[in-house]
């Protein structure tokens, strides 16, 4: 099921200002850390952040010809296009940018998966702990589960598996069993490692294996 704009959009508005506030204070150095996303440090997840925050269905359009239809290549020219030379500078156009309705031509649920999962991208490598609300987290999960990994989601690394949700017990597909908390299994279906000890069961070592 599709979330509603109501349902969304107050979520990712405040994600983005808590996140603005969780990094108000680094340092040069703590900018520089790699992040969960393979390839980009805070800084680049920071500048993504911004990037989606401010692309319209027509500016993605735009955007996707001019990179000849690859995702990545839009990706990399929004971090050079948004990333300030000063990382504080990036983060006050976070701050400028948080209350944006704009989206790609796509399901909301992917503003929601941009929040939480970048979010923990750039809050586990630091050491900063992540809170998201609970809804939006499984609305986010689901949608990753059911996504394609080439479109972003994990819709491969869960083939043949059942995920269990710790807490509420809501589950997903069948197979050997994978359970946990779900911002451990959104993160481990999006394809960023996860401690071992946070996912249980059967396929737990399957989905662990598939992104470490």
């Amino acid at each position: 099921m599709r979330p509603s704009a109501a349902e969304v959009w107050p979520v990712v508005h405040a994600e983005r200002d808590r996140l603005a506030d969780d990094l108000a204070d680094l340092t040069a150095e703590q900018w520089r850390t790699p992040s969960l996303c393979a390839g980009w440090d805070v800084h680049d997840v920071l500048a993504h952040l911004v990037h989606t925050a401010r692309t319209t269905r027509l500016s993605f359009a735009r955007d996707m010809v001019m990179a000849r239809g690859s995702f990545d290549r839009v990706n990399d020219r929004g971090i050079t296009r948004q990333q300030s030379a000063e990382p504080r500078d990036t983060l006050a156009s976070l701050r400028a940018a948080s209350d944006l309705t704009r989206t790609p031509p796509a399901n909301l649920a992917t503003r929601l998966v941009e929040a939480i999962v970048h979010g923990e991208d750039i809050r586990r490598p630091l050491g900063i702990h992540g809170a998201y609300p609970h809804p939006a987290t499984i609305a986010a999960l689901g949608y990753q589960v059911r996504t394609p990994v080439s479109f972003g989601g994990g819709r491969e690394r869960v083939s043949g598996l059942r995920l269990v949700e710790a807490s509420s017990g809501t589950s997903w597909g069948d197979g050997p069993e994978v359970v946990g908390p779900a911002l451990d299994l959104l993160l481990a279906v999006s394809g960023r490692p996860v401690a071992a000890a946070r996912l249980t069961g059967d396929g737990a070592p399957r989905l662990l294996g598939g992104v470490a």
